[in-house]
C-alpha cells in the first residue's frame, strides 16, 4: 500500500504561506471568469537555427503546431545541442507533467536533463526544496525565478514550468509548453531512442490539431477556469463547458482506442495529465463534481489504458499532485489541509480497452525502465511492493 501523505513527519510537510509577504493569496482568484495568461516566451530550441531565422514569422499559437517553419515576432532560435539543456518540470504541474512524459517516450532522458522542483511554492516561483541542499544540482539554483532572472531581470510574468534553461549561462531558454513538446518530436528527432513512437502522425495532424485545441480549451484549461471562477456565473458556465467537453470525449472513446485511432498521439498525452488529477483534485477542490471520472466508463477505461503503459503512470506522483493543489491554492482551500483520499489501486484495474484493438506505439516499442534517479518516490501504485 502506498505511504499516504498525511502519515509522513512533520519535517516533510511543505513550508506553509499562508499569512506570509509571500502569500499566494489573490494570485488566482480574482473575480468573474478564469483567464490564462498565454504570453509565453516562445524562443524554440531547433535542428537547423539559419534555416528556422530565414523561414517567414509565425503567428503565436495557444495550443502550438509541429508544422511551424520559423519564429514568432521577437522569438530567437537555439540549437539543438545534447546535454546543452535542462527540463525543469514539477511533477505536480499538469503542463510540466506532460512534457516529462513526451522526453520519456522518445528517450530524450540522456539528452535533455531533468530538473523536479518540488510540489508547492510562494507568489514568487517553484523552488528545488526535494534537494537535501535546496539547490538544483547542475543548475545551482534554489529558485526557479533566479533562472528566469538570468535572462530578464525584470520578468514581467509568472515563473512558469515546464521550462527549458540553457546550462551553461543559466538563463530560461522557453517556457512555450505547448510548442515545447511538439518541438521534442520534430526537432529533437536525431537523437530520439530506437522505437520511439510517433506521436504526432503526418497524416493526421489536420485532424489532431481541432482535437487538442478543444482539449485544451475546454479540458486542461477548463477545470481550472471552473476551479478559478470568481462568481457563481462564471462558474456555471465553466462546469456546463467542461461537462459538455468530457461527454463529447466519451462519446468519441467508444468506439476506438485512442483520441486519433489505433496508437498514442501528442493528443492522448495532453489529456491524461487532466483526466490523472480529476479525482484526486479537480472533482471537489475545482468543484467539477458532476460526476467522477470513475463514473465515465470509456473515459475512465482510457484513463487506465494508458496508466498502465510504460511512460505515463510510471511519471506520476499522486503526493505531488495533491499537495500542490491543496496547499499552494490558499484562495480556494484557505486551511491547506491536503485530503487523504481517493484510494489509488483502482487505476491497476483492468480496463478492456485492447478490445477496440490497435497498438499503444504502432510501430514504435515501449520505453524502457524509468531511470532510477528519476523513479517516483511518492504515491503510486505502480511502485508499490
Amino acid at each position: 500500500m502506498a505511504e499516504n501523505q498525511n502519515d509522513r513527519s512533520e519535517s516533510d510537510t511543505p513550508q506553509k504561506t499562508a499569512g506570509t509577504e509571500y502569500s499566494t493569496k489573490g494570485a488566482y482568484v480574482t473575480g468573474g471568469e478564469f483567464t490564462r495568461d498565454t504570453n509565453y516566451i516562445e524562443d524554440r530550441v531547433v535542428a537547423d537555427v539559419a534555416a528556422v531565422e530565414s523561414a517567414p514569422t509565425e503567428p503565436s499559437s495557444k495550443i502550438g503546431d509541429p508544422r511551424i517553419a520559423g519564429l514568432t515576432e521577437g522569438a530567437e532560435a537555439w540549437p539543438v545541442e545534447p546535454g546543452r539543456y535542462r527540463l525543469v518540470a514539477a511533477r505536480a504541474c499538469p503542463w510540466a507533467h506532460r512534457s516529462i512524459i513526451i522526453r520519456r517516450l522518445l528517450g530524450l532522458e540522456n539528452v535533455i536533463s531533468l530538473a523536479t522542483p518540488g510540489p508547492t511554492h510562494d507568489v514568487r516561483s517553484w523552488t528545488f526544496d526535494l534537494n537535501d541542499d535546496g539547490r538544483d544540482p547542475v543548475l545551482g539554483t534554489e529558485r526557479l525565478q533566479e533562472n528566469y532572472f538570468k535572462r530578464f531581470p525584470d520578468y514581467p510574468r509568472g515563473i512558469t514550468v515546464p521550462a527549458l534553461v540553457d546550462i551553461p549561462s543559466g538563463a530560461v531558454v522557453t517556457n512555450n509548453y505547448p510548442q515545447l513538446t511538439f518541438d521534442f518530436s520534430t526537432q529533437w528527432s536525431e537523437y530520439h531512442r530506437e522505437g520511439a513512437p510517433d506521436l504526432i502522425p503526418q497524416d493526421q495532424v489536420e485532424d489532431m490539431l481541432p482535437v487538442i485545441k478543444r482539449i485544451f480549451t475546454e479540458v486542461n484549461n477548463g477545470v481550472y477556469r471552473a476551479g478559478f471562477a470568481g462568481g457563481q456565473d462564471a462558474y456555471n458556465d465553466a462546469y456546463r463547458r467542461l461537462f459538455e467537453a468530457l461527454d463529447w470525449l466519451e462519446e468519441r472513446l467508444a468506439d476506438r482506442r485512442y483520441l486519433m485511432g489505433d496508437t498514442i498521439t501528442e493528443a492522448d498525452i495532453r489529456l491524461f495529465t487532466t483526466l490523472l488529477r480529476f479525482d484526486p483534485v479537480y472533482h471537489g477542490h475545482f468543484k467539477c463534481n458532476r460526476n467522477k471520472l470513475t463514473e465515465m466508463p470509456n473515459l475512465w477505461g482510457y484513463a487506465r489504458d494508458l496508466f498502465q503503459t510504460p511512460g505515463f503512470g510510471d511519471t506520476a506522483d499522486f503526493d505531488q499532485i495533491k499537495r500542490h493543489y491543496y496547499v499552494v491554492h490558499e484562495d480556494i482551500n484557505p486551511t491547506q489541509v491536503v485530503p487523504q483520499g481517493p484510494d489509488l489501486w483502482n487505476w491497476l484495474s483492468e480496463h478492456g480497452r485492447e478490445s477496440l484493438g490497435g497498438s499503444p506505439f504502432g510501430e514504435g516499442t515501449a520505453p524502457g525502465p524509468v531511470p532510477d534517479d528519476e523513479r517516483v518516490t511518492g504515491a503510486n501504485p505502480l511502485y508499490d511492493d
